[in-house]
């Protein structure tokens, strides 16, 4: 009897369970189905992610589009960001104290655009090591262009020494509240005097334009090719052209008072600035910036140039490789035949032929 109850609870007991499991079954069934659609949704992402992406049966990339939001803010969209800032930077700004004695308006575009650029060139702790390349080349061109700006709407391209020493002293407070060192003016070796015209005898526009082949001068600067000005110089003997005649004159006019307290290179690099300034107000601030900084470059080049040692063997490698780079880059003109390139240019007698 107690045999045959024990049958009847087993046999109830596997009934109750198996009730149990077809009821639970569906459920499970349906949780399943989403986990693995949901894990196959995710694994064929990954593998679309994963992908190649083909051209037809070439078996070549296509361009790899890339949604504009998921590109970096920079503070110049239109240029590339130099490469010792590998993260874009924004630096906190503040109001600056001004001495209100430059009649300057520094908000204006044309102005507060390359105050921006210096100020980023020139950004405070990196300063120091990059002066001779990226911030004095931008600082020297801010100064230009604002001696140009400040004598648009009169007959002068240089400010007068009282003047210049208020707005250099702007100028500077203005870039280090935008993040930029507050040594740059000691870093570049440029004092407020550079606003000035210095020694040189011809200071407006009038004289200067009387003096120098002004729509040579300004149609040789417009346009300055970044590859060529560095190898066959156009704006550069232009420049220097100008600065020679209009500091000649002062030397003819006035020869026996000034021998022996002024040196010719004097009066030069004096008018070299003034030309500056009459081309900053011929040409828009853009157009001009990128000019001088153009003219820096090739400037900064030769100089490092000179400064390199390497041996023959070196020199090929190096020519090869930076032939196979400009070919790779889609350059397919020779380039080192358009600039009177050849092997010593990458090696120690080159650096003895410069010299």
């Amino acid at each position: 009897m107690g045999g045959y109850q024990d049958a009847n609870y087993y046999r109830g007991s596997w009934c109750c369970r198996l009730i149990l499991f077809v009821i639970w079954l569906p459920t499970f069934l349906h949780v399943t189905a989403q986990e693995s659609h949901a894990d196959h949704r995710r694994t064929t992402s990954l593998v679309e992610l994963a992908k190649e992406p083909t051209s037809g049966d070439s078996g070549l990339f296509d361009p790899i589009e890339i949604s504009p939001s998921v590109i970096p803010k920079v503070p110049f969209p239109t240029e590339s960001v130099p490469p010792m800032y590998p993260i874009p930077y924004v630096p906190t700004r503040y109001e600056p104290v001004l001495t209100g004695k430059c009649p300057v308006n520094f908000s204006r575009p044309e102005i507060s655009n390359i105050l921006d650029k210096a100020a980023f060139d020139c950004f405070g702790p990196l300063a120091s090591l990059v002066g001779n390349v990226v911030c004095c080349p931008q600082f020297s061109s801010l100064i230009h262009i604002f001696q140009g700006f400040f004598g648009m709407k009169s007959n002068n391209l240089v400010l007068s020494n009282a003047v210049a020493d208020h707005c250099f002293s702007d100028i500077v407070s203005i870039l280090a509240s935008r993040g930029a060192n507050n040594t740059i003016p000691t870093l570049c070796s440029i004092k407020s005097s550079n606003l000035t015209g210095g020694s040189c005898p011809v200071k407006n526009d009038s004289t200067f334009e009387r003096t120098v082949n002004t729509s040579k001068l300004v149609e040789a600067c417009r346009t300055v090719d970044p590859l060529k000005e560095c190898c066959r110089p156009v704006c550069r003997p232009a420049i220097m052209d100008a600065a020679l005649q209009i500091s000649g004159r002062q030397m003819m006019i006035n020869n026996d008072n000034m021998a022996g307290e002024m040196n010719h290179t004097d009066y030069l690099n004096d008018c070299k600035g003034v030309v500056y300034s009459y081309l900053s107000k011929q040409l828009s601030s853009e157009v001009a910036n990128k000019a001088f900084r153009i003219l820096s470059a090739c400037k900064v080049n030769k100089e490092t140039q000179q400064k390199i040692l390497i041996t023959n063997k070196q020199a090929i490698i190096c020519a090869t490789q930076f032939g196979s780079m400009l070919r790779g880059g889609g350059v397919m003109t020779n380039v080192y035949e358009l600039c009177d390139v050849d092997l010593k240019d990458f090696s120690i007698q080159g650096i003895y032929t410069y010299a």
